[in-house]
């Protein structure tokens, strides 16, 4: 990791994430009865996890309304959760305010063309491996794994590194790093 992402990292106190996409592979599945499913990689919501336990906190930013948000966010402990949000950036900017956060010590992970104004109004942008040229290249960085696929672990561990609590975090497996 370069210095200069280093140093955005370091200051970093809150993550917000899109969820389909970002958190999913974007797949939304309804069956016959209208149900509907999506898939979560377990290691993108224990990367959340470890953020959490590194001091870091966690929300959950998205245009859709799902019930099976709720279930997730409440699975990884995740209290702040965002849905119907038309307006990412108007909906973003009160939660900055709500949680009395300055925008150069948030992050915010995304992958369509809804989540670009959010990008502008943060401390670090990241998109995922498989969104679209036109958002990358409106984001501070972009993951090499996909969304849906281990980009937000990616993120989580990247921070936790640049923190210094990445040693602290991982102590419980018997893990130890450098950097």
């Amino acid at each position: 990791m370069d210095a200069a992402l280093s140093e955005k990292l370091k200051t970093i106190a809150l993550v917000v994430l899109d969820v389909d996409g970002v958190l999913t592979d974007g797949k939304i599945i309804i069956d016959d009865l209208g149900n509907e499913s999506k898939h979560f990689h377990v290691r993108d919501g224990h990367g959340l996890k470890l953020l959490m336990r590194g001091g870091v906190d966690v929300a959950l930013l998205t245009g859709r309304t799902s019930e099976v948000v709720n279930h997730r966010a409440r699975d990884l402990g995740i209290t702040t959760v965002c849905q119907g949000a038309k307006d990412k950036a108007q909906v973003l900017a009160e939660m900055l305010a709500e949680k009395h956060i300055s925008r150069d010590r948030v992050a915010y992970v995304g992958d369509d063309i809804v989540d670009v104004p959010a990008f502008r109004m943060v401390g670090f942008s990241a998109a995922v491996a498989d969104a679209p040229d036109y958002v990358k290249a409106h984001a501070d960085y972009i993951t090499e794994k996909k969304g849906g696929d281990g980009a937000v672990r990616e993120i989580c561990e990247m921070i936790l590194k640049a923190q210094g609590a990445w040693d602290a975090v991982t102590e419980r497996y018997g893990l130890k790093t450098k950097g």
